[in-house]
């Protein structure tokens, strides 16, 4: 894997030098390509460590009121949306879900970021002509997608209420919000 403050590193510069996400997918894919093939794998080898790390019922109901609704793909993609935005930001949400409010745009209706899951993959393909997924050994590597735990919910969408008690700010500030 990238060392961690590598990484955070290279996200920093894409959030100081970008102002959207198509330009930050872009220069993100830019970075890595200065990389070598082993570090662009360790780049994607981290995303999806820390992915891992933030697979759970707290950030899964943030998201869920975030963006009014949130599938199995909207889970993956809001949380390549919090890694987008910063060590910070993310160990911040991590703790605490209801930290995010505080980094929300209100003019922005949805909190996903899909291009963020593959820089790596097509930085490496730019570089190698190869695919990066056939380099990456899933038997040594399980913290990724397909080993994700099974959750247990303790809210439940019928019963809106239960998420206050996950996320108290957030449901006050949005999920109330939205249903005036």
């Amino acid at each position: 894997m990238l060392e961690e403050a590598h990484y955070w590193n290279i996200i920093a510069a894409s959030l100081k030098e970008t102002s959207n996400q198509e330009d930050q997918e872009l220069f993100l894919v830019s970075q890595l390509e200065k990389l070598t093939p082993e570090e662009i794998i360790g780049f994607r080898l981290r995303t999806d460590q820390l992915l891992y790390d933030t697979y759970n019922s707290e950030l899964w109901c943030a998201a869920y009121i975030i963006n009014h609704g949130c599938s199995d793909g909207g889970f993956e993609y809001f949380r390549c949306w919090l890694l987008s935005r910063g060590k910070k930001v993310f160990y911040d949400a991590k703790a605490n879900p209801d930290s995010l409010l505080a980094v929300l745009d209100k003019e922005k209706k949805e909190y996903e970021f899909e291009g963020f899951w593959y820089v790596a993959v097509n930085a490496f393909k730019n570089t190698t002509q190869k695919e990066l997924f056939n380099f990456i050994d899933y038997e040594t590597f399980t913290t990724n997608d397909e080993n994700y735990p099974i959750l247990k919910f303790s809210w439940n969408i019928e019963n809106p209420q239960t998420m206050q008690q996950i996320c108290p700010v957030l449901y006050a500030n949005l999920w109330l919000q939205h249903d005036k």
